[in-house]
């Protein structure tokens, strides 16, 4: 940045300047990074107020990237999500038939209404310190059993909807979050990281092998699945070099599509979903048991039975949530604090959004969108423009229909999750573990997940290190009996009760769900 903006731009004058006297024409900045620092530093969001395009905050290039992350991630979860409770509703209840068509239906209820909401209006407008509401990856797979356990997705949504506002309200996430160092965050992150990379690896050769070819006497494509990897990773690993890692998920999704195309694995790419708009009425997904859902409204039962799967999903919002955060601040240059995200109020929008997505005939189980933040992060740009821009091209595509089916074809779908999300998830938290004391938490906060699962291992790991048991043996000076014992445990208590009572460690080790 040149002499004269650095003079313009004291500290005394970004305090009591306004963003939109601060702002300066990127052409008088010697780097566009420069630029994209100084927009986030002059930046000062108001909460839950009218936050405006020119005043507040500008739509730059490098908000699509977010956007267009955001939007092939969430259609992924939202078709995972909704096919998952396809399948455990049949096979729970009997009057219950429920297939793809349905699932769709219901991804596209879910992109049209929440994106208008707390895309475009609450993240966009009203208050930019809260990340977007997207989807709770860890739960899908627990969607089977949560069904089979006759618990209502209504219901669902309504107990975690009170159990995340009543943890909000009382700044429970935000506190969280300081009470977890930065060993046992680094420790997650790159727990979630390569357990996620690996995933996606195998998924994509998973379909390469699915793959059939009367040319090749074996008829497996399996090589189309290598070629894939390998050159997205040279693209990857390339454009980090050029500092323009930002631009990875649409770069190498678009690659992994060509690529795909042009190795003859088109023929597995159809397009199905026809555009227009689903059905926007509310009666029609709970009011009959005949329509929709097929369940009606829930019962006491249901809620009973919902109840440990939505204290589990709530008790696992808060190491996602600071995942997410501290990858802001490892990409935000200082003095960026104001435009951080803001635990508790996301907290409070993924409730409120759960609550209402689910209320208009949705069935997603929420949380901070991190398709969307870490994209965001890596190209530094603050949540406002790319929330609206993601939440305007999400409702497009939810009319439009054919772009769900090109966002969900493995070559796009995984090679984008890859770039966007795990890879640099696994960056991050080798950047956070420097020190030897950082490294012992890490360590033990991966042997603890191999073992159990994350929520258990980010639980135990801030016992044992807010009490000077591992890692920084002066932590526990600074913290009182409350942060050390009460809060650790109490939350460690009650993340094996919720997974004890649905039957999380019944796979794993052959314990039943007692409920």
């Amino acid at each position: 940045m040149s002499d004269a903006v650095n003079k313009a731009h004291s500290d005394s004058d970004i305090e009591t300047k306004s963003y939109q006297e601060l702002h300066r024409p990127s052409s008088e900045f010697a780097s566009r990074s420069e630029y994209l620092d100084h927009e986030l530093q002059i930046m000062k969001p108001r909460r839950f107020g009218l936050n405006l395009p020119g005043r507040d905050f500008r739509f730059e290039l490098e908000d699509l990237v977010p956007a267009l992350a955001g939007t092939i991630g969430i259609i992924a979860m939202y078709s995972a999500v909704m096919m998952s409770w396809a399948d455990g509703l049949t096979a729970a209840w009997d009057h219950v038939n429920l297939g793809k068509e349905f699932a769709i239906e219901v991804a596209r209820v879910e992109m049209l209404i929440p994106a208008l909401l707390f895309c475009v209006l609450a993240s966009g407008f009203i208050n930019p310190r809260a990340n977007l509401a997207g989807n709770h990856g860890p739960m899908i797979p627990l969607i089977g059993s949560i069904a089979l356990a006759g618990a209502h997705p209504l219901a669902l949504a309504i107990l975690l909807g009170v159990f995340g506002l009543l943890l909000s309200y009382f700044k429970g996430g935000s506190k969280l979050v300081n009470l977890t160092s930065q060993g046992t965050a680094g420790g997650l992150l790159i727990f979630l990281g390569f357990t996620g990379t690996m995933s996606q690896i195998g998924s994509i050769q998973d379909w390469a092998v699915s793959l059939q070819s009367a040319d090749i006497e074996a008829g497996s494509m399996g090589y189309v699945g290598l070629i894939v990897l390998g050159i997205n990773i040279a693209v990857y690993a390339y454009l980090a070099k050029i500092n323009m890692r930002w631009l990875a998920i649409p770069v190498c999704a678009i690659t992994g599509l060509l690529l795909a195309l042009g190795l003859g694995a088109g023929f597995d790419l159809t397009f199905e979903t026809e555009m227009g708009l689903p059905n926007l009425n509310p009666v029609y997904w709970w009011g009959s048991t005949e329509e929709g859902w097929m369940l009606g409204l829930p019962n006491l039962q249901h809620f009973i039975a919902s109840l440990p799967f939505a204290i589990l999903a709530v008790a696992m919002w808060s190491p996602d949530f600071l995942g997410h955060r501290i990858f802001q601040e490892l990409n935000y240059p200082k003095k960026t604090e104001k435009v951080l995200m803001d635990v508790d109020d996301t907290m409070t929008m993924c409730s409120i959004r759960q609550m209402v997505g689910t209320a208009v005939g949705g069935g997603n189980i929420t949380s901070s969108w991190g398709t969307y933040m870490i994209p965001a992060a890596i190209a530094k740009r603050p949540i406002p423009g790319g929330a609206i821009l993601l939440g305007l091209i999400v409702m497009t595509v939810a009319v439009l229909g054919f772009p769900m089916d090109v966002a969900v074809w493995p070559p796009v779908m995984r090679i984008a999750l890859l770039v966007g999300v795990f890879l640099p998830l696994l960056e991050a938290g080798m950047q956070m573990v420097k020190e030897s004391k950082d490294s012992q938490a890490a360590g033990i906060c991966i042997f603890a997940s191999v073992v159990a699962n994350p929520v258990l291992a980010w639980a135990l790991t801030m016992f044992l290190d807010n009490n000077g048991l591992i890692g920084d043996k002066e932590r526990a000076s600074r913290l009182s009996f409350v942060d050390k014992i009460i809060i650790p445990v109490g939350v460690f208590v009650i993340c094996l009760v919720a997974m004890l009572a649905v039957g999380m460690l019944e796979g794993q080790y052959g314990i039943p769900a007692f409920l």
